[in-house]
């Protein structure tokens, strides 16, 4: 079944025009991965998705027109957002952060401390007190407890160390093969995604310029569009 539905997207910032006829379909329980170089579309692509910007087109998630909705309706309809940049809620605590925007479902505190043990060792600690990694094993715990039905991870690996890179891999690849949770993911890491990928979605330019099956995309295709 068909959950997200972008036909024709167009967005802007001011006078200046950002998506030019944006083309995304994802299943439920599939994982997309949503590659570019920087300033390309991606991050403007998920805030049109998440009612932060304002689109044109057909916008739809499991029936509903999301053009109309404010943010905040459209992550009650069971969108999560792991933002670029962490935000978590510096002066709360991580169990804070996690029960803020909790939903019930099956993501609650147990589990997340089964996904991210770090984050069980300092949930009484503040989140500014936290690594950049730990901080964003909380933004992406923190969605979860929303119980979405489709979660958005945006760059969530960049700038961390690689060691946490891998935690973080393992946890996205936890959440493909043991939840059914459908995703898309915003990355530049090929080798991960190709682990963790039902299909691919190539932005430039706001435009879609390659999507298809993740195996099928090329080193060619690949190297032109991501430049890894």
């Amino acid at each position: 079944m068909t959950l997200l539905t972008l036909e024709n997207v167009t967005a802007s910032y001011g006078a200046s025009q950002a998506l030019f006829g944006i083309d995304l379909t994802l299943a439920e329980g599939e994982v997309v991965a949503m590659m570019g170089r920087n300033g390309m579309g991606k991050s403007t692509t998920v805030k049109a998705i998440c009612g932060l910007l304002p689109a044109r087109g057909r916008l739809v998630f499991d029936g509903t027109d999301l053009t109309r909705l404010p943010s905040h309706q459209i992550a009650r309809l069971g969108i999560g957002l792991v933002p670029e940049g962490r935000r978590c809620f510096r002066d709360l605590t991580v169990e804070e952060n996690l029960v803020v925007a909790a939903r019930r479902g099956h993501w609650d505190l147990a589990r997340i401390a089964a996904l991210f043990p770090r984050l069980a060792e300092r949930r009484g600690q503040r989140a500014s007190t936290l690594s950049g990694g730990e901080q964003q094993m909380l933004a992406i715990g923190r969605a979860l407890m929303t119980n979405p039905r489709l979660l958005i991870l945006d760059e969530a690996t960049e700038g961390l160390a690689p060691l946490i890179r891998d935690e973080i891999w393992s946890a996205i690849a936890r959440l493909r093969q043991e939840t059914g949770l459908s995703l898309i993911v915003i990355d530049k890491s090929l080798k991960e995604l190709r682990r963790v990928a039902d299909q691919a979605t190539l932005v430039a330019r706001g435009r879609v310029v390659w999507h298809g099956p993740m195996a099928a995309l090329d080193t060619e295709t690949s190297e032109r569009h991501v430049g890894v």
